[in-house]
């Protein structure tokens, strides 16, 4: 099961994160943000990141053309829509060449429907806990509801997830959970991660990723 740590952004708990070998690091490039990085992220800490950990770039309702500046200024290598693009939108960083993950926010009322105009121009999704205002709520949703997704689309679990969910979800079933995305449950204040508490649950996660013989493709 592959692990994006997202709302990154001082440099050297970056260091200490990139020591973990995560797959993913995000970096939030919403001004509105508590973990918002500023339109370039420290170079430093750009070298920080080796190649086989992905960067993520972390935007909302951003315009084209800005978007694809910092995507290239920051040498991302994702784009994760967390706001109310439209197909369209998702579909031309796709003909760029760029990989998508689209954020959807889940609620006790939610349609997987939604997800389907976004199917063939995503690499994945991203499902979080649906909020008041876009970002991360710190909140779980109902996992249950996850049996109602019968797409196509890999998709990544996220939302309030904790240490304490490393034996919960290792053991999730369905056939296009691709990932977990964890922030704020492992902060000490907002873009601080806790190194060592993200390292119990990344060695948990995968110690019984292994154990159970799961098998996930490398989409990227």
């Amino acid at each position: 099961m592959k692990i994006k740590v997202c709302g990154m952004r001082e440099t050297e708990n970056i260091r200490q994160l990139v020591e973990l070998g995560p797959d993913y690091i995000g970096f939030i490039f919403y001004p509105k943000s508590k973990r918002y990085v500023s339109e370039q992220i420290a170079p430093e800490a750009v070298e920080l990141v080796p190649a086989f950990i992905q960067k993520v770039g972390v935007f909302v309702d951003e315009p084209f053309e800005s978007l694809l500046e910092q995507f290239r200024n920051n040498k991302l290598e994702l784009v994760q829509l967390h706001g109310n693009e439209l197909p369209e939108y998702s579909a031309r960083l796709k003909q760029l060449g760029i990989p998508v993950i689209k954020v959807f926010s889940i609620g006790n009322d939610f349609d997987f429907a939604v997800t389907e105009p976004y199917a063939g121009n995503c690499d994945f999704f991203l499902l979080d806990t649906k909020g008041e205002k876009p970002g991360g709520t710190g909140q779980k949703f109902n996992w249950q509801l996850l049996d109602a997704y019968k797409g196509e689309t890999p998709f990544f679990l996220s939302g309030g997830i904790s240490s304490a969910d490393a034996e919960i979800i290792s053991n999730l079933q369905h056939p296009k959970l691709y990932g977990v995305d964890v922030n704020s449950g492992f902060e000490t204040e907002p873009a601080l991660k806790n190194i060592e508490a993200l390292k119990r649950f990344i060695a948990t996660i995968r110690e019984n990723s292994t154990a159970s013989n799961k098998s996930y493709p490398d989409y990227l």
